[in-house]
């Protein structure tokens, strides 16, 4: 073998094939020893993971280590696990998946969010650090009424990040504002993935998207004072103030995208539609404002924008498949209530237990991707949370606040790479960029974790839940 095929180590170059072998000797005996100690839980969990450390896709890897396990050491018959693939997935609510992507996609290509900055721009642009401000403005904005973190990464980064840089702001500050903005995403109104921990865990994805509003403001201020102290503190340009009637003709141009909240929240409300249809409202109106009233998307564009939500949708339903195989695995295997009798038998308590929780979703955000997580720890850390009176909404935010952490920071923040795609930085550049925004959303997450009323205050309100 080559040193070309062994494994890097970043520090001292390509690893010793001796090195190698220790390596692989203690991964062995560790991943033996959970299976030994764990019985069929440790087993499950030894090969998802053995799985995963081969490089293959989470998804592929949920897949597998089922039917390696069912196969091999159960009596469960083929067509039970061909039906669970077909009828995991016959729920009414995940409909709403490819309908919030295309919707995203329509939004993303038909002008809305060049409206908004510009609409936020007029608010805040005199301040300190204004067009940065103006940034995280417009990803909040865009993140009521997309509910995918990239998408508004895409979307207001390609237009604001090379604007700061014309302005004078230093590319690392921008781009650390708009990865960490752009995380609003999955957090604010819309969600997918609300939606998906909502079928995972029979939770009301209308409850969930109305109690995502007052934690995303919260964010939002979080982040604004974040920058404005650090543009203060390194004189980053201010623009001119707006006039009223400068801000009155922004908010005429940009009303039309916000008019979405409206569209979102009332219908749901009101019950003229479900969370679903209000997925497919959204699609529809998405595509209505970008090609005939702020006509800058074509029609012949809309083919193209339909394959690429299609894709999108594929994947995400491709991982889901997979994950309700991994469920209907450790349901069988009453891997769930095993989990739940061992955490509460600790006596961790809620903040004990809310704080273990934090810390399994962070580092689980260090290898996965936000569907992967909560399509596999949802099942396993609600039970506990209800049995201790957790609230399942006030839950589900929680770990959506983990996914937002997880989508800014190596090795699989997902907004890295987008924002590395558009700024040309590398990923090392754009970690340490984001630190300081980071750790205003580690504080957020201490908040949002120990505060349920912050989340559950407006959707007990509306008589939601």
């Amino acid at each position: 073998m080559s040193t070309a095929t062994l494994p890097v180590d970043a520090a001292w170059g390509p690893m010793p094939k001796k090195r190698a072998a220790y390596w692989l000797a203690g991964i062995s005996v560790a991943l033996i020893t959970v299976c030994l100690v764990g019985g069929n839980v440790g087993i499950v969990f030894a090969l998802l993971i053995a799985l995963m450390l081969t490089g293959i896709p989470v998804s592929i890897a949920l897949g597998l280590t089922v039917l390696m396990f069912l196969f091999l050491l159960t009596s469960v018959p083929i067509e039970a696990v061909a039906m669970k693939l077909f009828t995991g997935i016959e729920k009414f609510e995940i409909m709403s998946i490819p309908f919030f992507i295309l919707a995203g996609n329509f939004l993303t290509h038909g002008g809305v969010a060049k409206r908004m900055i510009n609409f936020a721009t007029s608010l805040v642009g005199h301040w300190h650090g204004g067009l940065a401000l103006a940034g995280i403005l417009s990803c909040a904005m865009f993140a009521l009424v997309c509910g995918s973190s990239v998408a508004t990464v895409v979307a207001i980064g390609s237009i604001i990040l090379p604007e700061m840089v014309k302005q004078g702001y230093p590319k690392r500050f921008g781009a650390g504002v708009i990865i960490t903005a752009g995380s609003l995403g999955i957090l604010m109104l819309p969600s997918i993935p609300k939606v998906i921990y909502a079928i995972s865990t029979n939770t009301s994805i209308g409850a969930l998207f109305v109690a995502g509003l007052f934690p995303g403001m919260l964010l939002t201020s979080m982040l604004c004072g974040t920058t404005w102290f650090i543009a203060k503190k390194n004189g980053y340009p201010r623009m001119p103030k707006a006039t009223w009637k400068e801000r009155w003709n922004a908010f005429r141009q940009s009303v039309w995208g916000l008019l979405l909240v409206v569209i979102i929240i009332g219908g749901i409300y009101s019950g003229i539609f479900t969370a679903t249809e209000a997925a497919a409202m959204s699609a529809v109106y998405a595509f209505i404002i970008s090609v005939f009233v702020y006509k800058d998307m074509p029609v012949s564009s809309t083919p193209k924008v339909m394959r690429t939500s299609a894709s999108m949708s594929a994947m995400l339903l491709y991982i889901i498949t997979n994950a309700v195989l991994f469920s209907f695995l450790m349901t069988h295997e009453n891997i769930p209530q095993l989990m739940a009798d061992w955490m509460l038998s600790k006596d961790l308590g809620k903040v004990g237990f809310l704080f273990l929780s934090n810390i399994l979703l962070l580092l689980a955000g260090n290898v996965m991707e936000p569907s992967s997580i909560i399509l596999v720890m949802a099942p396993i850390l609600h039970p506990t949370a209800i049995r201790l009176g957790i609230d399942s909404v006030h839950f589900g935010i929680l770990i959506d606040a983990n996914m937002e952490i997880g989508l800014c920071h190596p090795p699989v923040g997902l907004n890295l790479y987008v924002a590395s795609g558009i700024t040309k930085m590398s990923i090392t550049e754009l970690t340490i960029a984001v630190m300081p925004w980071l750790a205003t959303m580690l504080v957020f997450l201490v908040i949002v974790t120990y505060w349920p009323g912050l989340s559950l205050w407006l959707p007990r309100a509306m008589g939601m839940m």
